[in-house]
């Protein structure tokens, strides 16, 4: 049971005073008669009438109570609630060779993807989301979990100085990539299981090829949906020479033909993104067309129950007006 007016319920508090100044007034008011010797009344038992002498009281504390009850609008409810989601298992695959640090998307290539891809999971909580990153070689920076918190944590630090540092060779194996999400995903239980594979280059590395790691992929269900990020022509490269950065133009060579093999083959989609709003709106896209599916049934019906609680308080009311008009009837 809920109140919908919760706030009546503060005027029970007045029945203090009231109880307070009842027992102040009995005090008060109790009539005493002197006699010199109590022996002729040691046999007298009070009658039932004496013990019905304080009832108007409490009948009036009742009837208080009950219209404080229902002034506040008790109600009880009848309902109940399904919900069942698909969850959606996602292996985000991104690329952080040093040709990410170019600067035809802003402020570069690979901060550029790291935010897209931050909305992008804060946008799927419903979802089992990893991290996949690969230069020359991959690894899982995050394996599938709904926890996104600690997912967009590692993704915060996603940076392409995993190669300077030399943790990863340089370079762009893409086949690898794949095939490191693929076994994050391959014995995953969800319906829909799904790759999104971003890089900026050509395959150049890696021991199995991007149409090998494509077809393994088909075979565990998995779609590849792949993302060519950079601008045509060149891009803005910055080079340390002598202590200092200089930018000199790089040429784009995004292997189109591969990445769209690789989507065809999954069932996937090929996306092409030349600045960050339009890496933006990919993401968009995806996210269109990999909804979580959702079923939420929901049924709710409130019933008002203040009329038992209005009874008690006519009827106790009722009650005492009958008892001072009858047995508790006072003559002057």
């Amino acid at each position: 049971m809920e109140f919908h007016d919760i706030g009546y319920l503060s005027l029970l508090v007045l029945l203090v005073p009231y109880v307070a100044w009842y027992v102040m007034k009995q005090r008060q008011t109790t009539p005493a008669l002197k006699v010199s010797s109590m022996d002729a009344f040691r046999g007298v038992r009070p009658t039932w009438r004496t013990y019905l002498v304080h009832a108007p009281f409490v009948l009036n504390c009742i009837a208080w109570t009950a219209a404080c009850l229902a002034l506040a609008r008790p109600q009880t409810s009848n309902s109940w609630s399904s919900k069942s989601v698909e969850g959606i298992d996602i292996m985000l695959c991104m690329d952080v060779s040093t040709s990410m640090l170019a600067e035809d998307l802003k402020p570069n290539r690979v901060i550029a993807a790291r935010d897209v891809a931050v909305d992008f999971i804060k946008g799927r909580p419903n979802d089992n989301i990893g991290l996949t990153v690969f230069a020359g070689e991959a690894y899982t920076q995050c394996p599938m979990t709904v926890d996104h918190a600690v997912l967009l944590n590692l993704l915060s630090g996603l940076s392409c100085d995993m190669v300077e540092r030399g943790l990863l060779e340089d370079g762009t194996a893409i086949g690898m990539g794949i095939a490191n999400a693929v076994t994050r995903l391959k014995d995953s239980k969800a319906k829909s299981k799904v790759i999104i594979m971003l890089t900026d280059g050509s395959n150049n590395r890696g021991d199995i090829s991007p149409g090998t790691a494509a077809d393994i992929a088909h075979s565990f269900g998995i779609r590849v949906y792949t993302i060519g990020v950079g601008t045509n022509g060149t891009a803005p490269y910055p080079m340390r020479v002598g202590g200092r950065t200089e930018y000199v133009n790089i040429p784009v060579e995004i292997d189109t033909k591969t990445l769209a093999a690789i989507a065809g083959k999954t069932d996937g989609e090929f996306y092409r993104a030349t600045n960050t709003s339009k890496l933006r709106e990919v993401y968009q896209e995806i996210d269109k067309l990999e909804k979580t599916k959702m079923k939420v049934q929901n049924y709710s019906k409130h019933y008002e129950a203040f009329g038992a609680f209005l009874w008690v308080c006519v009827i106790a009311l009722m009650l005492e007006v009958l008892l001072r008009a009858t047995i508790l009837k006072r003559i002057p």
